[in-house]
């Protein structure tokens, strides 16, 4: 078991950029890292001091991808270049191109289709600053679902996209569409219209998404959804419809509390929570960052009483990092008090990104991609109070991590309860793009953290020769040594032993779906947690721990090289009064392979005879 991080070895730091140099990169003018003669030490073997470029907040330089679009923009332009970069994202799963897509207050009548690392996105401070007037919408349209070529209604892998912080006006009888699975966040939104479907609505798979701080006036469909979670989301037109696993934290206008037929777990609070800050033009033009408030026992959303708590930050305060900005000067802005804030592409990084301060802000644009080259985590926070890391994928390097992002050192002892670190629609990938390889992807060693919609995947499919079981190799997703951790909306797949490990105390999980890895080629091969059980269990709290607790949580299996391959269990925690789990499920896909339990030693098999089991409460 791997319960800790291995100890890391001192950063070591190379020389630094010249002021000219780094302005050229902030500017986009210098492509890829800066050579040796630039970067390197001067002549009398000091390091030249880092320049880091101011931003002006009135015009700041946010790079080609970023689009931003005002009312006096005549529509035919803006849905023509809108339909572009839907052609081009369509089916790019796995390709380097980023859009941020960005309206400034006003009304718009537009049609718009979101893809893959599409971020569409309103600029104003409430929702309703920025209409449109048409559709928001993802389709199930282009994967072969099954093995009819001609039928194209699979959303399984609609992944890393969103939307956030504008109102959809759908045309009066017209339904929105909203069908997605991972890493699609439905974010501080306010639909208007009869209703919406989270699949395309008459025979099409699709594999679970997130409503968060968000309105709906008409009716949820959630259809084949196998699991959602809805979290402080006002559903005035209802829900309708269950798979396995839908939970509803927070929330107003929810189904009746109900498991398992039909899945609905129900919390009425969300105990302690912070919506994700978010990019917004200010009085005068000024671009603007507003982070809210923590939030206590929360019902509904943040902002449809008003504008919510919490504080506008400059852009004059952040780094505004370019794909090709060396990580020296990253390291340099944050050390000077600076926040973050990544625009959209693929950034490689040479050494961590070190979060020192409290209270910063690391947000991403369009789906911005962190790629940590040389073995060290992408991003280590300090002990601190109140980091915000928000709207980021960290996609491992080739050379192996020891985990991707590090929240807090080892031995962390500091109390956050007041204001805690926070990460909201932060992603995690190893392989798929490219040669990916991490020991974990996620180690939370920090007190009081809050996990607002993780998903942390090992890749079970690509581009060729980046995944396989001896290829993108990953131990474990998520290990949360922390004590009172509270994640919402935990995703984690395919990892080679425990997907999630709990060694701190008073940790809570509203909502956890995993798959297993797919990819075991023998039972041996799979190994075991011990005590002669078979293969590793999806979640496992370890048996030092007294108080633990869990609502709607599922553990999957498809063990398509081998079927004949078993899991002991989907959930190994300890037997302890303080311990428990509610509504819990396990799933063989297609009855491909066997979890010989749901929790411990309760719950029944999975197989191709029985493809789901259900335990509501444990013990």
């Amino acid at each position: 078991m791997r319960a800790q991080t291995p100890g890391r070895s001192p950063l070591s730091r190379r020389g630094m950029v010249t002021a000219g140099a780094a302005v050229l990169v902030s500017a986009g003018l210098l492509a890829g890292p800066l050579p040796g003669a630039i970067a390197g030490e001067d002549s009398g073997g000091e390091s030249a001091p880092l320049a880091v470029p101011e931003t002006d907040p009135f015009a700041p330089d946010l790079g080609p991808n970023v689009h931003v679009y005002g009312p006096s923009t005549p529509a035919s332009q803006i849905q023509g270049e809108l339909d572009a970069i839907y052609e081009e994202q369509h089916t790019n799963q796995f390709g380097t191109e980023r859009h941020a897509v960005l309206f400034e207050p006003g009304a718009y009548p537009l049609d718009i289709k979101v893809g893959f690392y599409t971020q569409i996105a309103g600029l104003g401070l409430l929702p309703g600053d920025v209409t449109v007037d048409g559709h928001v919408r993802v389709e199930a349209d282009w994967l072969e679902q099954g093995d009819d070529p001609d039928n194209l209604g699979n959303a399984t892998q609609n992944f890393w996209r969103g939307a956030e912080n504008l109102t959809v006006s759908v045309p009066e009888g017209e339904i929105e569409r909203w069908a997605v699975s991972q890493a699609a966040p439905y974010r501080r939104m306010h639909l208007e219209g009869i209703g919406v479907q989270l699949w395309n609505g008459y025979d099409g798979w699709a594999s679970g998404g997130l409503y968060a701080d968000t309105k709906i006036d008409g009716f949820v469909e959630s259809g084949s959804q196998q699991q959602w979670l809805t979290r402080n989301t006002e559903l005035d037109g209802g829900w309708s419809g269950s798979v396995w696993n839908m939970v509803f934290v927070g929330s107003t206008g929810t189904p009746a509390p109900n498991f398992p037929n039909p899945s609905h777990t129900v919390v009425d609070e969300s105990p302690v929570i912070r919506e994700k800050p978010f990019l917004h033009i200010g009085e005068g033009g000024e671009y603007q960052v507003f982070v809210p408030d923590v939030r206590r026992d929360a019902v509904g959303t943040s902002w449809s009483s008003g504008q919510a708590a919490g504080e506008s930050i400059s852009l004059s305060e952040f780094y505004v990092v370019h794909p090709g900005s060396p990580t020296a000067t990253v390291n340099e802005a944050l050390a000077e008090g600076k926040h973050l804030l990544f625009t959209p592409g693929v950034h490689h990084l040479d050494r961590a990104i070190e979060v020192d301060n409290p209270d910063t802000v690391v947000l991403g644009l369009g789906l911005a991609t962190l790629v940590p080259d040389t073995g060290e985590e992408a991003i280590r926070v300090a002990d601190v109070d109140g980091v915000k890391l928000a709207g980021i994928l960290v996609d491992a390097g080739a050379e192996s991590s020891p985990t991707l992002i590090e929240v807090g050192p080892e031995g962390s002892s500091a109390d956050h309860a007041e204001n805690p670190t926070s990460l909201h629609d932060v992603f995690f990938r190893v392989g798929g793009s490219h040669l990916g390889r991490a020991d974990n992807s996620l180690t939370v060693n920090s007190d009081d953290v809050i996990g607002d919609h993780l998903w942390v995947w090992r890749a079970d499919h690509g581009e060729d020769g980046t995944w396989g079981w001896d290829v993108n190799t990953a131990a474990n997703g998520v290990i949360v040594n922390g004590d009172d951790v509270t994640m919402y909306g935990l995703f984690v797949e395919h990892y080679q032993e425990y997907q999630t490990i709990w060694n701190g105390e008073r940790g809570r999980t509203y909502f956890y779906q995993n798959e297993m890895p797919y990819d075991p080629p023998t039972q041996e091969a799979w190994g075991s947690s011990g005590d002669g059980s078979l293969g590793w269990a999806s979640y496992k709290v370890d048996d030092s721990v007294t108080e633990h607790e869990a609502w709607g949580v599922g553990a999957y299996s498809f063990f398509n090289v081998n079927p004949d391959i078993h899991a002991s269990r989907g959930f190994e925690v300890p037997d302890a009064p303080g311990v428990r789990f509610h509504n819990l499920v396990t799933v063989s896909l297609g009855g491909v392979g066997t979890i010989d339990r749901v929790i411990n030693d309760v719950g029944d098999a999975v197989n191709l005879e029985s493809q789901q089991s259900y335990v509501t409460s444990y013990p």
